[in-house]
């Protein structure tokens, strides 16, 4: 028989958190971490490496997994509107070293996608400095000073040994603007959650202008035989194009959908998150998707897909036709306001996943300290921005990117699964938002967010391996010996009377 799930006996709700967030915040919220790397960044790298146009598929079906975790995920945010996202799900559901295990893979996540996200940023920001206003940053400090095959980015150690996934030095000191943007997003989010909503939404509406302005000035300019074949031929290496190619892009690409994850992060912070929560998590997954396909599908017909594994694949598809090399300068700027505004969400999410993990025990209080003034976990936020700058200012693009996506897809796996157990266990909870259909939709969840899994590479799986051993030696150590009950206490609905 299934041991009781553990739960206080009283309620528990932390109430030192601002309730300053609407559905609009939220839609934005997620729409802001969504909308950024995925179009900006990693639709070319997708094209280029492995899917070619067919990356459109690619991202559907990303979509369609997202859609049935998101699912699971507003169900879980309408019950439990705390801090905490998918760690304190787990930690309601299934107990406190599965929700460990989630909530460290969660601080893989964030932290790593963050500093990607800069990464991007300074391409961009780089790119807008010496080509519009032609004040060039030094190469030396535009950089990582280490770099891997393959990397977009300039690499000539690895150009010139042809060396194969090894680690090199690329004689640059660190990436002055991926820091910079790090720590500005980090002081924004200390000052207040109200300020960086606010921040975030002017942001939001700019980049969403410009994505916008780029599909429906080069939806008219697509060129045919740029799409033939649609699904280029497989080369003979597994997860290089053909349908293996798509899949296998599916699993990367999957890193730009975790804002609707940031959206559930912030439930203790919505003003009324039991309606607010779901409809920020579907609303902007719905936007984001459809958003995406079609920028796949202009950026893959206006320049050849093989052009596009560079760290500015918009601007740089854009500038492949004579009509529509007027937008350069405008997607440039977009990209900088839409990346900034990724940096700010991903940091949000990374800063209250330590806040509600301080706050059950799971680590050192002073995650959880709130500052007086400004009403943030300031300290978790400072914490999570410098180790968050450290690695954007010193690793590339390829080794962060590909520390993200499989940490997200194992937390939307175990939401699934939570969601269902909690459906036998406790079936009188009162669910202000119900998952339609929840044992079709999160077994299908499940599927789709393992069948993507696999398409990872090897190296991936290792990264995840070391980081959970190392993670398990922490809970040993330290968490399980301080772990609390759970903060919050899910109620029966009251029985009719007869």
């Amino acid at each position: 028989m299934a041991s009781e799930i553990p739960l206080n006996p009283e309620p528990q709700i932390d109430n030192d958190l601002k309730r300053a967030l609407g559905p609009l915040h939220l839609i934005a919220l997620g729409i802001g971490a969504i909308i950024g790397a995925g179009i900006f960044v990693l639709t070319g790298q997708a094209a280029a490496t492995y899917a070619g146009p067919g990356v459109v598929y690619s991202f559907a079906i990303a979509g369609t997994g997202c859609l049935f975790a998101g699912l699971c995920y507003a169900e879980y945010a309408a019950m439990i509107p705390i801090a905490g996202s998918a760690y304190t799900y787990t930690y309601a559901t299934l107990g406190r070293m599965m929700a460990w295990i989630i909530g460290w893979n969660l601080v893989l996540e964030y932290l790593a996608a963050g500093s990607t996200v800069a990464v991007g940023w300074s391409g961009y920001f780089t790119d807008f400095m010496a080509n519009q206003m032609h004040m060039p940053i030094a190469w030396q400090f535009a950089n990582a000073p280490f770099c891997v095959a393959g990397d977009p980015l300039p690499c000539p150690a690895v150009a010139a040994t042809g060396a194969v996934h090894s680690i090199l030095s690329t004689g640059a000191f660190f990436n002055l603007p991926a820091v910079a943007i790090v720590l500005l997003v980090t002081a924004v989010l200390i000052v207040g959650v109200n300020m960086s909503a606010n921040f975030n939404n002017l942001m939001v509406a700019i980049k969403l202008c410009i994505v916008l302005l780029v599909i429906f000035v080069c939806f008219s300019q697509v060129v045919p035989a740029n799409h033939v074949p649609f699904v280029p031929e497989n080369t003979g290496t597994f997860g290089q194009f053909g349908w293996t190619g798509v899949f296998r892009a599916t699993g990367v690409i999957f890193f730009a959908y975790i804002g609707f994850d940031a959206v559930s992060v912030a439930a203790q912070e919505a003003r009324n998150p039991q309606r607010d929560v779901p409809l920020g998590i579907l609303g902007s997954l719905a936007i984001c998707t459809v958003l995406y396909m079609l920028m796949c599908w202009v950026l893959t017909g206006i320049a050849p897909y093989q052009s596009l594994n560079v760290a500015h694949p918009v601007s740089k598809a854009v500038e492949a036709l004579a009509s529509t090399q007027w937008l350069a300068p405008y997607v440039n700027v977009g990209a900088i306001v839409g990346l900034a505004s990724v940096v700010l969400v991903l940091l949000l999410g990374q800063s209250r996943i330590f806040y509600a993990m301080s706050k059950d025990g799971m680590i050192p209080p002073l995650f959880g300290a709130i500052h007086p003034r400004f009403k943030t976990p300031w300290l978790g936020t400072l914490v999570t921005g410098l180790f968050c700058a450290f690695l954007a200012g010193v690793l590339p693009l390829h080794i962060l990117g590909e520390l993200v996506s499989i940490g997200t897809l194992a937390a939307f796996v175990i939401v699934c699964v939570g969601i269902m157990i909690l459906r036998r266990r406790r079936p009188n909870v009162a669910r202000p938002f119900r998952t339609p259909f929840v044992w079709i939709v999160a077994p299908l969840g499940i599927f789709m967010c393992l069948f993507m899994m696999v398409f990872l590479p090897l190296d991936t799986w290792i990264r995840l391996a070391v980081w959970t051993v190392i993670g398990l030696v922490i809970y040993g150590v330290y968490s399980r010996n301080h772990a609390k009950p759970p903060r919050f206490v899910l109620h029966d609905k009251p029985q009719a009377a007869e």
